[in-house]
């Protein structure tokens, strides 16, 4: 063999080795992927969180959450703070607060209540407002109905520069005359208006696998609920991540491929108190490899 050829030979080789290498290094990095930032539900914290906003809230950005989605207390999703305040604080104690669940079907139709929401989430810097519960429909009339109303909220959400969006429970997942009601809103809202947060608890709960639900409508959602459970008598009962039935890894890893961007740790039953659950979840989200 002559001498360039070995060269050659020899280089081409150890490019394929690098570039195998590198193929598996990138595969590597692929798998081990962390979720952060994350973020909570300040429902999360409802027995606590209303006789402190602030301290509450310090302690949450203490245990690693970098992100808060509100919702609609006794004193606003503000609670008791003007969106300057409010702004403010978040600045000190470094966590963005993206979305907020709000009153949705107590103000769609109150125009002047609406607004007040809208400029309140616009002020205090938030992106989303989100509906945090419809309730399940008799009929596809019903439903409907329900997403010419979330179109028409939408669009009155768009005009402030904020998204609209829902968010599911169950019932959404679970068929009406051979029909998944959450399948008609996300093929009947307008995609300019309308977007949604998938509440990874309750998909799993109505028996829809996750995964081929978002290879198929993933594009719509934007944040999502991360929950764990386990089944106690006949019903789903909440527990801290990793102690339950969900497949969090394989979740996460299907979320990740879609168009989510927030991920929002949401806990609502506890085996000691709110914020001992929060920060094992935190710990949990912190140490998780996608």
């Amino acid at each position: 063999m002559k001498r360039r050829d070995f060269v050659k030979n020899t280089g081409l080789l150890t490019f394929g080795a690098f570039a195998m290498g590198h193929t598996d290094m990138v595969a590597n990095v692929f798998k081990n992927k962390t979720i952060d930032p994350f973020g909570v539900q300040l429902y999360s914290v409802r027995d606590v969180l209303p006789e402190d906003p602030k301290g509450v809230m310090t302690k949450l950005a203490g245990m690693g959450y970098k992100q808060f989605e509100s919702y609609a207390g006794s004193e606003g999703f503000l609670w008791g703070l003007s969106p300057k305040e409010m702004k403010a604080f978040l600045a000190d104690i470094g966590v963005d607060m993206v979305s907020t669940h709000f009153n949705y079907m107590g103000v769609a139709d109150k125009p002047d209540e609406l607004k007040k929401n809208i400029e309140m989430a616009e002020g205090a810097g938030l992106k989303y407002l989100l509906s945090p519960y419809i309730g399940a429909q008799k009929s596809w009339d019903d439903w409907k109905r329900i997403a010419e109303n979330l179109n028409k909220t939408g669009e009155e959400v768009s005009k402030a520069g904020l998204k609209f969006g829902y968010h599911n429970h169950d019932y959404s997942f679970k068929p009406l005359e051979g029909k998944l009601p959450q399948e008609y809103l996300l093929e009947n809202t307008d995609p300019d208006h309308v977007m949604f947060e998938l509440d990874l608890c309750w998909i799993d709960v109505a028996g829809v696998d996750t995964a081929t639900h978002l290879k198929k409508y993933g594009d719509r959602y934007e944040l999502c609920h991360i929950k764990d459970y386990n089944m106690k008598g006949g019903k789903p009962a909440q527990c801290d991540l990793g102690k339950g039935s969900v497949n969090i890894r394989k979740t996460m890893k299907s979320a990740l491929e879609s168009n989510i961007k927030y991920f929002l740790v949401e806990q609502e039953q506890y085996p000691v108190s709110s914020l001992e659950s929060l920060e094992k979840d935190a710990v949990y989200m912190k140490a998780l490899k996608v």
